[in-house]
């Protein structure tokens, strides 16, 4: 039995009956790493898998040492946490994120090696890594998606159980939809953030990325929870997600919002969001045609307020306190040089725009007006969610695109973002579950927006969905 190709759920009732060991798990993912992980790439330092300190946590605890692998920004002590940037070359962190405590808490299994990522989570594709691009394992020719690329890829290349991304615009959802996996974005202060390296603070959010809908909720039970080390935390009781699977969603009102059909959306990719709908409506869901009228600001306000906050934030990398340090013969010649080698062309465009967009004299044109704009953004979506249980879109606009693709065209890749940008300046909770493949079969993603804190509402629909149909069945085949 390739115990690798598993549910996490399916692989704790196998331990449970104690047909199995936590060390078989592991074992048998090792085999397939070594062997796939030269084609998908989308594990980083393979190398560091061989890691003395690597040992199968115990069955006696929920997640029975199921094995769990971690983006490159969330921070492991004592393992590589690099961002997949050089100027974090060689950093090690000396605690752990809040999420990793609560995941070895449970009992998990935490692999030594990170998973690839757009360099500081800058991107779309996973093509801005300093460790080179991943492939998408449903054709290696293209992109997983990004900037949590390598998580989505893993997953669905059966190189992991399951994974964690972050998700600052989309991050999770896309590449969930690239790969044909479940990516679950929660709510804002629902995951503790403490230990993500920071992209753009008041957007980024932990999730998880799975084989199907019940490993999303039995990792969301592990990871949520308000966190004081975090002063973005939420503190609210944390209900238990896997009780709302196997409800159905007969009388539940979905709301379609004709702002994310628009004339640039790829026709396969319609045809089978269109389809999942239908498939909804049969289940006995009551759907209605909305509008979210300032999603057309969505793109713009975002890479406003993300790059500016990123701007910010990386100016704490000054080859002072850690990373890389080009030698130099005084101190500002040593920030210039460490940085311009230390950061790649992606990372240097973002600091480039948010020094822009907060500097004097642009910053009330600018960054305060995007502000009042996400406020805007939020309000559509308050307003819909008054009637509403959820709303149902695409999670992209397109399939997965060639490697290389869209590298010299920087808009065209911000554009891949547009209908999983409004759900982080929102704060609201969002899921991506396959719904299709197109002719060529590459994946396609339907995605799911609730309220705040309304992730039972997203879990319980998208479960309902997954189990009327067949799509996250399919496997990859490499």
């Amino acid at each position: 039995m390739e115990l690798n190709k598993l549910t996490a759920h399916e692989l704790i009732g196998q331990l449970e009956s104690n047909k199995i060991k936590p060390d078989d798990i592991l074992s048998s993912l090792k085999q397939r790493i070594q062997s796939i992980n030269s084609k998908v790439k989308g594990y980083v330092r393979v190398s560091d898998l061989l890691s003395p300190q690597l040992e199968a946590r115990s069955s006696k605890l929920p997640l029975k040492g199921i094995p769990v692998s971690i983006k490159d920004n969330i921070c492991t002590e004592g393992y590589n946490t690099e961002c997949c940037s050089k100027i974090l070359t060689g950093f090690k962190p000396p605690y752990d994120a809040t999420v990793i405590k609560k995941l070895k808490a449970a009992g998990a299994t935490i692999l030594p090696i990170k998973t690839n990522m757009d360099e500081f989570a800058f991107g779309s594709s996973t093509e801005n890594s300093c460790f080179g691009p991943t492939h998408n394992p449903w054709n290696l020719d293209c992109v997983p998606g990004g900037s949590s690329g390598g998580s989505a890829a893993v997953v669905a290349a059966d190189e992991a159980i399951v994974a964690l991304g972050s998700d600052t615009g989309g991050s999770i959802r896309q590449p969930a939809s690239f790969c044909g996996v479940v990516g679950l974005k929660p709510t804002y202060g629902r995951v503790s953030r403490y230990g993500l390296i920071a992209f753009a603070s008041s957007l980024d959010q932990i999730g998880p990325l799975t084989k199907d809908v019940e490993d999303n909720a039995i990792m969301l039970n592990v990871i949520s929870g308000y966190d004081p080390l975090d002063s973005t935390s939420v503190n609210i009781p944390v209900p238990d997600y896997t009780k709302t699977l196997g409800k159905n969603i007969k009388g539940l009102k979905i709301a379609i919002p004709k702002e994310y059909f628009i004339s640039g959306i790829d026709s396969e990719v319609k045809t089978c969001i269109e389809e999942a709908i239908n498939q909804m409506k049969q289940l006995g869901a009551i759907t209605k045609e909305v509008s979210l009228p300032h999603t057309k600001y969505a793109v713009p306000v975002y890479y406003i307020i993300a790059t500016a906050e990123a701007s910010s934030n990386l100016a704490r990398f000054d080859a002072v306190q850690y990373g890389l340090r080009v030698k130099a013969e005084n101190l500002i010649d040593m920030y210039k040089k460490t940085r311009d080698q230390g950061f790649g062309d992606e990372s240097k465009r973002r600091i480039i725009l948010g020094t822009f967009a907060l500097s004097h004299g642009y910053y009330d044109a600018y960054y305060s007006r995007a502000l009042k704009v996400r406020t805007l953004i939020k309000s559509d979506f308050d307003s819909v969610f008054k009637e509403f249980d959820c709303i149902v879109a695409p999670t992209a606009p397109t399939t997965a695109f060639k490697i290389g693709e869209k590298t010299n065209d920087p808009l065209q890749m911000y554009l891949s973002d547009i209908f999983t940008i409004s759900a982080n300046l929102a704060g609201i909770p969002a899921i991506s579950v396959p719904c299709g493949f197109t002719k060529k079969e590459l994946p396609v993603g339907l995605q799911i927006f609730a309220k705040p804190f309304g992730e039972e509402i997203i879990l319980q629909v998208a479960h309902t969905y997954e189990q009327a149909t067949l799509w996250h069945k399919k496997k990859a085949k490499l």
